[in-house]
Order: C-alpha cells, then structure tokens, then sequence
C-alpha cells in the first residue's frame, strides 16, 4: 500500500496551471454576467422603455435568456475538454 502512494506522488503535476488552464477559468468568468445583470433589481426596476408593450423590467429579464445561452454556449466551445 505505501508503495503505492510512492509511485503516485512522483507522477504528481507541479501546482502551475499551464496558459490553457488559465484561459479556460478567465473565459468561464463570463458566465456571471447574466447573474450580476439579473441580480441587480434596481439597474432594471423601471417600466420605461416599452417593447412590443412589454414593459423594460419584463423584457430586460427576457433578453437575457438568448444571451445566456449564447454565452453558454460560448464558454462550452471555447473551454478544452479534456478526455
């Protein structure tokens, strides 16, 4: 059993996160931005400008489904996937 954990410890990978590691964690930081625009009631508690009769509170917070998904996607293609 110790001979294992031997073995195992020389096959470790050195704590430096190589530049592919660091662009993927820098590009899944775009995934809090449709949670900071939705959290933040008051940038966005206001009726006015109307689309299509919707009020600006309604569909600020419906415009941000298609950008979530778009970021999501984003993220997804952009993010190597190791295996």
């Amino acid at each position: 059993m110790a001979s294992r954990f031997a073995a195992g410890s020389a096959a470790r990978v050195s704590p430096q996160k190589s530049s592919d590691q660091v662009e993927d964690t820098l590009i899944r930081w775009l995934l809090i931005l449709p949670f900071i625009g939705l959290m933040i009631v008051p940038l966005y508690n206001v009726q006015e400008p109307y689309l299509f009769g919707f009020p600006f509170f309604y569909w600020y917070q419906l415009a941000w489904v298609p950008v979530t998904s778009l970021l999501t996607y984003l993220v997804f293609r952009s993010v190597r996937h190791d295996g």
